[in-house]
């Protein structure tokens, strides 16, 4: 049978889902927006180590939403009126991450069964944010088992009005060895960007895969042809499957050794001017997106 258990560490609160042998686990942090903090697949610890890093600015496994990535100066236009975010990206002057990422979520259903365990995490914002005065509830439902953590979303518009929005994800994978790793996935297209990392234009993808990452230094958003990305390690084959019609990437390579961050998105950085994936959500529609983290045993898979 899975296990929940609260766990309060300093002044942060955490839920942990833990299967019944412990070799799955994923700790998940209420204060900062619900984000997955920890998760051990099978006995593999899945996403990186950011120490010394603080989340303050990695936003390690951060729900990005209103927006996923930038909003170039934190300004935009819908609706024929005139919008100004907060610019919390330092040096660039852009608006970063979403507003939700640091925000206060509460447990509100759970579930724990012989094969999985999942736990439901709620938020409702009054519409108070600078620059996206608009009222929603946000839904995070966390199922893990033994091989898998799914992520579902469900977005509603409690406000008068529509709204536009994005969404993302930001985990960072851990490898005992980056340089001995490599990417699939399929994209033609990859956005090429200006000094404040916004996107300029496009150009043609065309590397061969498997994408090797040996020596590779990335911030680099792509547009994917299906659903899906691969991560081949030394330790563990990785696979992150959306449920979008839509999908979007993106790769960072922090100065932190062995990490990546895999980002799935449901559009691109800037999207709120470039329109490039940008949703609008009508009052009382509901929105709903799925992530899935699923892992094979490398030694298996390559023998």
């Amino acid at each position: 049978m899975y296990k929940l258990v609260n766990v309060h560490v300093e002044d942060l609160e955490y839920i942990v889902l833990e299967s019944a042998d412990s070799n799955s686990k994923a700790r998940l942090c209420l204060n900062q927006g619900g984000r997955l903090d920890k998760l051990e697949l099978n006995g593999y610890s899945i996403l990186a180590n950011m120490h010394p890093s603080t989340y303050k600015d990695n936003y390690a496994s951060a729900i990005l939403f209103p927006f996923a990535n930038r909003i170039k100066n934190g300004e935009y236009e819908f609706n024929n009126l005139n919008y100004k975010l907060d610019c919390n990206e330092k040096g660039k002057d852009n608006a970063l991450h979403g507003l939700v990422y640091n925000k206060m979520f509460e447990c509100v259903d759970h579930s724990l069964n012989e094969g999985f365990g999942s736990v439901t995490l709620s938020y409702k914002d009054e519409g108070k944010s600078s620059g996206f005065p608009f009222k929603y509830r946000m839904e995070l439902t966390y199922k893990l088992s033994i091989n898998r953590i799914c992520l579902a979303i469900k977005i509603i518009n409690k406000d008068e009005n529509p709204f536009p929005f994005t969404l993302g994800w930001h985990p960072y994978f851990g490898t005992k060895d980056l340089n001995n790793s490599s990417l699939y996935f399929i994209s033609n297209t990859v956005f090429r960007v200006d000094n404040q990392q916004i996107p300029i234009y496009k150009t043609a993808f065309n590397e061969t895969m498997p994408f090797n990452l040996k020596g590779k230094t990335l911030d680099t958003g792509y547009q994917l042809e299906d659903n899906q990305v691969e991560l081949f390690t030394p330790e563990y084959q990785l696979k992150i499957e959306s449920t979008s019609n839509e999908n979007y990437l993106q790769l960072f390579v922090p100065s932190l050794s062995n990490t990546i961050a895999i980002e799935p998105m449901t559009g691109a950085a800037d999207s709120f001017n470039n329109k490039t994936g940008l949703l609008t959500l009508n009052p009382n529609a509901t929105y709903k997106v799925a992530w899935t983290i699923s892992i094979e045993d490398s030694s298996i898979t390559n023998n």
